[in-house]
């Protein structure tokens, strides 16, 4: 692998670092300036660019944009000592591939890997989109093609020719068993599908690839990619239509799995930081247009490195898990539950107010309160709502951040005054303030 590096030296070789320690074999090219950059994408070819934001010498996204110029489709990675996550989303609208922060960066080996399976999906995908504009020749030729059905129906619409592959393809026994199905109704009913593979009149309506679900001899559903043409008789008389069909249901299964894992986090299975971003963004915007609030609530599972200490890295890990199944079992369908860092959390409410997300905050800390595995666990709990805390990203995190953080000292004040001074057993130290407080797990008794 052939990677690219513009940042300072030193933080190239934190990032060699973590790449090796993943065995990822590569060779590298470092630069520090846009002339040295741009000369090396001129000159040479890359698997993915690793770029410093912001970075010494340069304004703004430059580094992308000089990628962009050049018309490659290489990756690009942004490494940054900026923890902000409304910035890490705008560098990953404006095109960069991945935003990954200096402080974590022993996610970068993972964040490689993922962005060339993007690249391979999407060089497949342009591939097969080559495939199907095809000469009259080539579209002869795949009738014995064993990768791709072909069929020919007339003007009528009923089946009249099918190529073994596409008999195979949807499992039946026979030509003849497949040429009594009705296949192509959905396409003939449907003037939209019907357009789009086979054109229209005018330079404007040209065939364009159309995916539809075809149902196979055993009643499971199968997605192909269907393109078509005319074919034409004597006189250039139409006389009915060929179609080239793809079965692309493994790479559609393929490309839901990649964004499913792109949005959540590996560990709970909750939305992950850009996830996060982009749900408060369509929020926002939802709220601009009908006036109505919505909540963030800010989670941090207090004293996580204790837990790692005393118990070991599987039961922090399992506590992480505990928290996410409570947020999990409470929330609606309509709220969106993240682990926003390594021990924080949020959970946003579309359209909640100050006082019902006072109860959803008591809801998760009471399910927390009734799961009476080891170690018992607490949690501090901020909360902001839009547009009252403010009307950005932004501002709306630091909101909640400042609203977490007052509550969780409040709390640690509390336990000094009312705990030994001695660290005895960590159930002890998981007690919360009184008159149910949010800054806990668990209520402390009356």
């Amino acid at each position: 692998m052939r990677i690219l590096f513009h940042s300072e030296l030193a933080d190239v070789e934190i990032c060699l670092r973590e790449l090796k320690r993943a065995q990822i074999k590569l060779s590298k090219d470092a630069v520090l300036t846009s002339e040295q950059f741009a000369q090396h994408l001129k000159s040479n070819s890359y698997d993915v660019i690793v770029a410093e934001y912001p970075a010494p010498n340069w304004q703004g996204t430059q580094a992308l944009e000089l990628l962009q110029q050049t018309g490659k489709s290489v990756p690009l990675i942004y490494v940054t000592h900026i923890k902000q996550p409304e910035l890490m989303a705008k560098l990953i609208a404006k095109g960069a591939a991945d935003c990954i922060e200096m402080r974590i960066v022993g996610h970068l080996p993972a964040a490689v890997r993922r962005v060339l399976s993007d690249k391979e999906l999407r060089d497949q995908r342009d591939r097969a989109e080559k495939k199907l504009r095809l000469s009259e020749a080539r579209y002869r030729a795949l009738v014995g093609n064993l990768a791709y059905g072909m069929c020919r129906w007339n003007m009528e619409g009923k089946l009249v020719d099918a190529n073994p592959a596409l008999v195979t393809m949807l499992g039946y026994a026979s030509r003849k068993e497949l040429m009594a199905q009705n296949l192509t109704g959905v396409i003939f009913r449907d003037p939209s599908i019907r357009k789009q593979i086979l054109g229209g009149d005018g330079p404007e309506n040209q065939a364009k690839p159309a995916e539809i679900d075809w149902e196979r001899r055993d009643g499971t559903m199968v997605k192909v990619r269907l393109s078509g043409r005319e074919v034409q008789g004597d006189r250039d008389k139409i006389e009915g239509y060929e179609v080239i069909v793809e079965d692309v249901t493994g790479q559609r299964e393929l490309e839901e799995s990649l964004r499913d894992k792109a949005a959540k986090d590996s560990l709970t299975g909750l939305a992950n930081y850009r996830r996060l971003i982009d749900v408060l963004d369509g929020e926002i915007k939802r709220s601009t247009r009908t006036g109505r609030q919505f909540a963030l609530l800010l989670f941090d599972l207090d004293r996580l490195k204790l837990i790692n200490d005393r118990y070991g890295h599987l039961a922090g890990s399992r506590a992480l898990c505990r928290l996410a199944d409570a947020m999990c079992i409470t929330c609606r369908e309509v709220d969106t539950a993240a682990r926003f860092g390594g021990d924080e959390f949020a959970v946003v409410l579309p359209e909640t107010g100050a006082e019902s997300s006072q109860f959803v905050a008591k809801r998760i800390c009471g399910t927390l309160a009734a799961d009476w595995e080891e170690p018992q666990l607490s949690v501090s709990v901020g909360a902001a709502i839009y547009p009252q805390d403010g009307e950005t990203i932004e501002l709306l995190l630091s909101a909640a951040d400042v609203s977490l953080y007052a509550m969780k000292s409040e709390a640690h004040r509390s336990a000094l005054q009312n705990q030994p001074s001695e660290e005895g057993e960590y159930r002890d130290q998981a007690k919360v303030l009184p008159n149910s407080s949010l800054t806990g797990g668990r209520y402390a008794p009356k």
